[in-house]
């Protein structure tokens, strides 16, 4: 089987999320991801390589494609020998036990993908996310994630009944929140994350239970706040701290 313009239209409709929604399938790229997914739950629609990519599957999952042709489907700016369609999952069940991260309205996909890196380094296994933070199976929250995606389980809800239903505290990162390092931290608990440029929504802020801030150490304290992803590194090493 060679690559269609059917392949290149449907490839190409998946960096839109209604797309994505219709078909039920997201875009992978590169060796480490694309084997990451591979080797999990994940399902593997269609598999597109270079010929110098050795990547075992099933002979009528797999494209063989020129690099020219990979260029033509990828959204890399150097692609990166194998280009994977994905089955998106059915929606995970919510758990209450350990650490939940909830993200209200995080709307860079680097940033995501980066918490969910973060979370999967910190041992935090459910990602809770307001219906307006980014799509998780956009293609560059997927490259941002580096096949953390398949150990995280990431759930998109409405975060105001989750929050007033959860029997876990509620922690906020917030910059007039009290110092994370003189606060004692749970074991378990809920910690929200908010937007880039405006935080947490007013709705979500009074359902807060305890505000926690990075205090600033720098002597010109100008710095006017960290980017969401730093933040959370910090706060969830807190935590696991505890």
């Amino acid at each position: 089987m060679n690559l269609s313009n059917n392949h290149i239209k449907l490839i190409t409709s998946l960096q839109q999320k209604k797309y994505r929604q219709k078909h039920k399938l997201f875009v992978a790229e590169g060796v480490k991801v694309v084997k990451e997914l591979l080797n999990s739950s994940f399902v593997l629609e269609q598999l597109f390589v270079t010929n110098d990519c050795a990547i075992d599957v099933a002979s009528d999952q797999k494209i063989e494609v020129t690099s020219a042709e990979l260029k033509k489907i990828s959204q890399l700016k150097t692609p990166n020998k194998v280009l994977g369609l994905f089955q998106i999952p059915e929606k995970t069940a919510l758990t209450s036990k350990g650490i939940t991260v909830a993200l209200d309205a995080v709307n860079d996909p680097g940033n995501l993908g980066t918490i969910i890196r973060l979370c999967d380094w910190f041992g935090v296994s459910q990602l809770v996310c307001s219906s307006n933070t980014v799509d998780c199976f956009n293609q560059k929250v997927v490259q941002a994630s580096m096949g953390s995606l398949t150990r995280v389980a990431v759930v998109y809800i409405d975060l105001f009944p989750f929050l007033q239903e959860t029997k876990l505290p509620v922690f906020a990162a917030d910059m007039g929140g009290a110092n994370v390092y003189k606060v004692t931290l749970p074991k378990e608990a809920v910690l929200i994350m908010g937007n880039e440029a405006n935080g947490i929504s007013d709705e979500i802020r009074n359902l807060v239970q305890q505000k926690i801030s990075i205090p600033r150490f720098g002597n010109e304290q100008k710095t006017e706040s960290l980017n969401v992803a730093t933040a959370t590194a910090i706060l969830l090493s807190e935590f696991k701290r505890a």
